[in-house]
Order: C-alpha cells, then sequence, then structure tokens
C-alpha cells in the first residue's frame, strides 16, 4: 500500500482501508488475543463484558480470574484462542505479530515445553504465508520468586523457538535484578529483550529498568513522559515504547485518549508503536487504535503512517 491511501483512509474514516494497510502488533499476549465474541462463539454462551474504566491492573486481573479463565484454563481454550488471536491479526492487516506466550501455560500439556514448543511451531508455519508470527517468552513478576518457574523460563530459551522475551504484572512484584541472569542468557540466544515498565509508574524505574535488563524496547513506558531527560535518553539509545492506548485509559494509567502522552513522547523524539495489548479486553484492533488516535486529533494521518512505517521498519519489514 502506498503511503497516500493509508493518509487517505484515515482522513476519510475508511476502516476497511485502514485494514488493508500492512501493520505490527508487538505488544499482544496470547491468552487474550481475540476478541470477546470469538470466545464466546466457541463456548456458545455470553460472557459479562469488562468494566470500560478499571482501576489498574488489579481490578482487570479480577475480571480475568472470574469471568474468563474459568472458561479457558485448558490445553483446548489455550490453543482456540491463540490461534483465533492470530486469525483476527490477519483480518485486520497485521504482517508482523510478536505474541507472547505465558510461561504458565506449560501446565496445559502433559509433556510441558515440548507440548508448548510444537503447537507454537504448528502455529508459525501454518500462517507463514499471511504473517511473521515471532513467538515471545512471557514471564510474570510473580514467578521470579520461584524456582521451578524461573528454572521452566531458562530452559524455554534453550527450546529456539522464542524470538524476544517479555516481563510483565504488577511492577512491584519484584525488582528487574531478580530476572537479570535470565535476560543475559535470553540475550546471549540472540532474542530481543522487552518488559513492561512505566505503564503506572515514574520515568526513573523505566530508565533503570532498561539499565538493569539491558532492554531492547519498553512494554508501555508512558511514564517516562514525566521527564525530558528520560526521554531525550530513550530518544538517544533509540529504546522503543510499544504503546497500548486504549489499555491505558481502560485501566486508568491515561485519563482520557485525548491527553494520551504518547504525544509528548513522540515529540521529543522517542520511537513508538501503537498496540492491541488484550484485545479481549480491551475491545480495539491496531487499525482501530490508528484510527482513535487520528479522531482523537493526537496524531496527524501523515505522523500516523510514519509511525506504521517506522513500526515495519523495527522488526525488519520495510
Amino acid at each position: 500500500m502506498k503511503h497516500t491511501d493509508f493518509i487517505q483512509a484515515l482522513s476519510t474514516d475508511d476502516l476497511d482501508a485502514i485494514r488493508a494497510a500492512p501493520k505490527t502488533d508487538i505488544h499482544c499476549h496470547a491468552f487474550l488475543s481475540t476478541r470477546l465474541k470469538n470466545l464466546e462463539h466457541w463456548l456458545g454462551f455470553s460472557l459479562t463484558r469488562p468494566p470500560r474504566k478499571m482501576r489498574g491492573l488489579e481490578e482487570m486481573m479480577e475480571y480475568v480470574i472470574t469471568v474468563l479463565a474459568p472458561h479457558q484454563k485448558s490445553r483446548e481454550g489455550f490453543e482456540f484462542v491463540s490461534t483465533s488471536g492470530i486469525n483476527d491479526a490477519i483480518q485486520d492487516g497485521v504482517v508482523g505479530l510478536e505474541m507472547s506466550f505465558d510461561i504458565m501455560m506449560t501446565r496445559f500439556y502433559a509433556d510441558g515445553l515440548v507440548g508448548v514448543k510444537a503447537f507454537i511451531e504448528v502455529l508459525v508455519e501454518r500462517y507463514r504465508p499471511k504473517i511473521n508470527l515471532r513467538p515471545e517468552l512471557g514471564f510474570a513478576r510473580e514467578c521470579a520468586d520461584d524456582q521451578e518457574w524461573m528454572e521452566l523460563a531458562h530452559e524455554a530459551i534453550e527450546l529456539g523457538v522464542f524470538k524476544s522475551i517479555d516481563l510483565y504484572s504488577h511492577q512491584e512484584a519484584c525488582p528487574p535484578e531478580a530476572v537479570k541472569s535470565l535476560y543475559a542468557k535470553a540475550r546471549a540466544a540472540g532474542m530481543k529483550l522487552k518488559a513492561h515498565v512505566g505503564e503506572f509508574g515514574g520515568a526513573e524505574e523505566v530508565r533503570r529498568t532498561v539499565e538493569v535488563l539491558d532492554l531492547d524496547e519498553v512494554q508501555h513506558g508512558i511514564g517516562a513522559a514525566e521527564s525530558v531527560e528520560i526521554m531525550q535518553w530513550l530518544s538517544k539509545n533509540r529504546i522503543q515504547l510499544n504503546v497500548c492506548p486504549t489499555s491505558n485509559v481502560m485501566l486508568g494509567g491515561v485519563e482520557d485518549l485525548a491527553w494520551h502522552p504518547i504525544r509528548i513522547l513522540f515529540d521529543n523524539g522517542v520511537p513508538v508503536t501503537i498496540n492491541t495489548d488484550d484485545l479481549m479486553i480491551f475491545g480495539q484492533s491496531v487499525s482501530e487504535e490508528y484510527r482513535n488516535l487520528y479522531q482523537a486529533s493526537v496524531f496527524s494521518a501523515q505522523e500516523l503512517e510514519d509511525i506504521r512505517r517506522s513500526s515495519l521498519t523495527s522488526i525488519g519489514m520495510e
């Protein structure tokens, strides 16, 4: 697609044409990666919708645990949602997908990591003609003090199937130092290093986490907008922030989309991408996120085109 087509699609509110433009989604969690209606169709009944505004991760996880997890905590549920999420991405024009597969999903397989590896390899090969699926190893901070999960994560790196690693969940659950050896191993294996930080916290913790774990990219990282110095540091070091605008608004990290700090980050030269996070919770595809940012006057159509193209470049697809 020529850049003028994407710009025109945004300016004329042609969602089908926006979807037709090649895009990336490099902040996407497999367990919550498809639309809620797809899970409902698979189950055969309706589920309670998530609140439009939530009190941070606590209320989101309460919803996940009480409403969604009881119907997904199985190999069949996990594999359905992951596969459906890839199909959703393809339909949305996503050509590069870094989907995070949580290490705890090994519980659903009698043969543990062997089964997870086989499933992921099948997905990569099956969808190769339509999308560059780059599997990501997801690791929750709460697992850092559990020797079994830590050992399993080290073993997962050795499989060679994961192209990146991501650390997430409550920032206070563990300091970045607790997973430094895991990240050093991932670096040695040639994996891209990411971590959730600055979703609710401040700018200094963003820089500290990047330095301790030698991160390539930050998931969210919007707290960096509080400090011009740290934004300049991120810009100088080309540390990309993979931002999820609707997630930030619905979880209360940002009051309103029109005032999203992605604008400040962009203006200060910080590389940013636009992503879904959890489509099942937040209900906005990458195309819809671009559209929302344009309609809220956060970015011009040309600026969104620049972000789209640089996102593709960041994973070697432009």
